[in-house]
């Protein structure tokens, strides 16, 4: 009984010290909870109204990258950018983007952030400086280069953070737009969120070098990181950022990650490309939320009550965020011709609207 109890103290030691060790303190860590709580919440809140019909078209889940979206943004300033690919819609709210605009969005509702005509691919907040996801692989890296020399042109304070999925490394823009940022020197860190799979096909076979090779040739300088240790995963991404913002270039992270849904809503948990022993055991293992949780309860900052109060809060959001998105209503017809500035006349030509666009 002696033995137990000494290796269990030895095990409390070794969890406390992962706040002191990575620079963090109590409260920044609690709120990192609440953050992936909520993301956990409204993305089961966002797959249960896809199974009975309320959601249509795509919807790509972020349950199990909770940690790389609450650790990579958090750090981050209102006046700094992240732009995504399609499963954005934990990231979209982590950068500021309410909760109930999102779940709108994904109803295909007005009071959507995009009007409810982008739909669960195409969250925008500009006002927050979420740049969006964007449904076509790949298609956001050209424009975070955009967002970065802005902010090099206009000599701003700011850095702009790309997320991209592991299987659009392997696209010509991606190494074009690499070399451009390192040339450049623009202040923009792009992450791949590496979850093993670029839909049913393992990284593994689709490249014959590591994540963290892919951007050598560029001399930008690589780094890894744990995605599924929020506490790590900021930590990293908070020395990271405050080196691209003082001036120190372009930045490219592998951040290992593991999904625990499949690739889409239309995509079995592990579908036939995953074996469901190795799901379960990633489940087991590697739940952001649980290793966070153990960290929090070891340093005696965090009980059992109050991590289900907070989990019961992160459920009302999420309940009131799809009350909202039911409530609000579908786009009227006009609003097809809204933020649309050029058309087709009859001839097949161009027409360009000369009306004053918005501010």
């Amino acid at each position: 009984m002696a033995e137990t109890k000494t290796k269990r103290a030895r095990g409390s030691k070794k969890k406390v010290d992962a706040l002191t060790e990575h620079g963090i303190s109590a409260e920044l860590a609690l709120n990192l909870m609440r953050d992936m709580l909520l993301f956990r919440r409204f993305e089961e809140k966002a797959e249960e109204a896809y199974a009975i019909g309320k959601i249509g078209g795509f919807c790509h889940l972020h349950i199990g990258q909770e940690g790389g979206a609450a650790g990579a943004i958090k750090p981050l300033r209102v006046e700094d950018y992240v732009i995504s690919a399609y499963r954005e819609h934990t990231q979209a709210i982590s950068k500021g983007v309410d909760p109930k605009a999102v779940m709108a969005e994904l109803y295909g509702r007005a009071g959507g952030s995009s009007g409810g005509k982008g739909g669960s691919m195409h969250i925008f907040g500009a006002d927050v400086g979420f740049l969006g996801g964007h449904g076509i692989v790949g298609g956001q890296i050209g424009l975070a280069i955009g967002a970065a020399w802005k902010i090099r042109y206009r000599d701003e304070d700011s850095v702009c953070v790309c997320f991209i999925g592991d299987a659009a490394v392997n696209q010509g823009a991606f190494h074009e737009c690499l070399n451009m940022a390192a040339v450049w020197e623009l202040p923009v860190i792009y992450v791949v969120e590496n979850n093993e799979y670029g839909m049913g096909t393992a990284f593994s076979r689709v490249s014959k070098t590591d994540m963290s090779t892919k951007s050598a040739a560029y001399g930008i300088p690589d780094s890894c990181v744990n995605g599924q240790d929020v506490l790590a995963t900021y930590a990293h991404f908070r020395d990271l950022v405050d080196g691209v913002r003082g001036g120190g270039g372009p930045r490219f992270v592998d951040l290992q990650t593991y999904r625990f849904r499949g690739h889409s809503m239309s995509d079995p948990v592990s579908g036939t490309y995953r074996p469901t022993e190795e799901v379960d055991r990633r489940k087991e293992q590697d739940d952001p939320i649980a290793i966070l949780r153990d960290h929090l309860f070891a340093a005696d900052v965090l009980g059992q009550a109050t991590l289900e109060e907070m989990d019961a809060e992160a459920k009302q959001i999420s309940q009131d965020a799809a009350d909202f998105a039911e409530n609000s209503p579908i786009p009227d017809a006009e609003a097809l011709y809204t933020n649309v500035w050029a058309t087709m006349n009859p001839n097949g030509r161009l027409f360009f609207d000369t009306r004053e666009r918005p501010k």
